[in-house]
């Protein structure tokens, strides 16, 4: 298709990242959402544990390439599954630094799944924060690719 790897949209606030996958979008879901496999094939977003349940506090642990790992505890926004998962999280109080991070999972075709992969920031951090964004962007496309390896290979 010639648009595999693609960022979307960045901004200081807003990073969006997509690519496509040969896989159904069901597949892809389920990667996605077994948790428990992620230090086998994710190198950005290291670990992921809690209740899958809209409102509920996961554990996130993220390593962006050549950046310093760190653990957050993001509540979940939005989990329609086949489509969309969404936590926002914090650095420190609301307003410091926070993110919404998302996955949104498109049908393009029968066995074509577009995933996007993004995320909105604010607070008063935000325009200190390029470097760190630039690693976080580089993290996301890292993860995207993993995530279509993971799909392409395996079965769920």
């Amino acid at each position: 298709m010639g648009f595999e790897k693609h960022l979307e949209y960045s901004t200081m606030n807003h990073l969006q990242t997509q690519i496509i996958i040969q896989a159904e979008i069901s597949k892809v879901w389920n990667v996605l959402m077994d948790f428990d496999a992620y230090p086998n094939w994710n190198p950005f977003v290291k670990s992921i544990s809690g209740t899958k349940k809209i409102g509920e506090k996961l554990t996130v642990f993220i390593k962006p390439p050549d950046g310093n790992g760190m653990t957050f505890k993001p509540v979940i926004l939005n989990l329609d599954p086949g489509k969309e998962f969404r936590w926002k999280g914090k650095l420190g109080m609301s307003g410091i630094f926070d993110g919404e991070h998302y996955f949104l999972l498109e049908y393009v075709d029968a066995g074509v799944t577009r995933f996007v992969h993004g995320e909105k920031f604010s607070g008063i951090l935000v325009p200190m924060m390029g470097k760190m964004l630039e690693k976080t962007k580089i993290g996301f496309e890292s993860m995207n690719e993993s995530l279509k390896e993971q799909c392409e290979k395996c079965i769920y």
